[in-house]
């Protein structure tokens, strides 16, 4: 009896699929990186590789009928979550699907702020990061490596990423549109991992002067404030001077809010009407969601970011029509060619 081919299957559980307190239990942690390899290694999964970000949880992987089963399992010990809520939310995604979806991913057409360019870094990053663990093979390797061949054509050949589509520059944007130039506002940024420095950076391109950062790691905050010329804070004094600043940005890893609605009441209350704006760029949120109803303060998510960075897709749909077709042809040649370096069943 001959054994099946190897194939490819993806999990996928997305804003598409997800809102965003569910995404939010759906977070993992470093640790839960290395429970999700150790699971792999554990149900035999030669090739698998793990795409966890803010709106996304993924794995793409090599293996027979099982994999997918082998994989769920692996997520659900990496995130820690209940199988009924994560399986609610997660889609199979089989052979030439799978390596389309990934090319759409690459490019940032799946994101939720269509075009945006993170993506492919996080990505590379994913994928680097399973190739460093000896959890790749020909067939992630080839796939992934054209995908983020793709992913720069599609970015240099159409114009889906036009307006320079960025989480930071879409935070900045919803600054500016609270304050105008933002020159003399003060904007504290809570994190310094990769959100947190591309807000900063972001804010130093766009003119903002007067940029602070705050970290459970006071020497990461440091860091980041001397290299773009802001401030720094330790977390706790940062959090006790929220009403000193104009526009607070959560981009900090956190199992629950930073500033609850009690505590942002009373900063709103000693900021005597001027108007605190909040951008939460976290997941889980960095912000208590009831913060809306407070006077004086206006907050925005993840979700309202998306809305302001599709604004204009309109004006782009026929680019990203152009990029989806084009990826989809590279997509099949990719798979193709993979389907082909593959032995035959029972073959030595």
């Amino acid at each position: 009896m001959t054994a099946a081919p190897a194939t490819l299957v993806a999990l996928s559980a997305t804003h598409r699929t997800a809102g965003l307190d569910d995404r939010a239990a759906f977070a993992v942690a470093p640790a839960g990186v290395e429970a999700f390899y150790a699971a792999a290694r554990e149900a035999g999964l030669a090739e698998v590789v793990l795409l966890a970000t803010c709106n996304r949880l993924e794995a793409y992987a090599v293996g027979d009928e099982a994999a997918a089963l082998h994989v769920r399992a692996a997520l659900l010990r990496a995130t820690g979550a209940e199988p009924e809520a994560l399986d609610q939310h997660l889609r199979p995604i089989p052979g030439l699907a799978a390596v389309e979806h990934l090319f759409a991913v690459v490019a940032g057409l799946d994101s939720q702020m269509v075009g945006e360019v993170e993506i492919a870094g996080q990505a590379k990053e994913a994928y680097a990061d399973a190739l460093a663990r000896g959890m790749t093979g020909p067939v992630l390797n080839r796939v992934f490596q054209r995908a983020f061949q793709a992913g720069a054509w599609a970015r240099t050949h159409t114009g889906i990423s036009h307006g320079n589509v960025s989480l930071g520059n879409i935070a900045v944007d919803l600054a500016e549109r609270a304050f105008g130039a933002l020159a003399d506002a003060r904007v504290l940024v809570l994190g310094t991992g990769d959100v947190g420095r591309r807000v900063v950076q972001a804010l130093v391109s766009r003119g903002a002067g007067q940029v602070a950062v705050a970290s459970r790691t006071f020497e990461n905050a440091r860091a980041l404030a001397a290299e773009f010329g802001g401030a720094c804070l330790p977390l706790a004094d940062a959090l006790a001077q929220a009403h000193a600043h104009d526009v607070i940005v959560g981009g900090a890893a956190v199992e629950r809010a930073l500033l609850d609605a009690a505590a942002l009441r009373a900063h709103a209350g000693r900021r005597h009407g001027r108007p605190l704006l909040l951008i939460d760029l976290g997941v889980p949120r960095n912000f208590d969601p009831a913060a809306r109803a407070l006077a004086g303060v206006y907050l925005s998510d993840l979700d309202d970011l998306a809305g302001v960075a599709n604004a204009n897709l309109r004006a782009r749909l026929a680019e990203v029509a152009t990029a989806r077709a084009a990826l989809a042809e590279k997509a099949a040649r990719a798979w193709g060619a993979t389907q082909r370096a593959q032995p035959e069943a029972g073959s030595p």
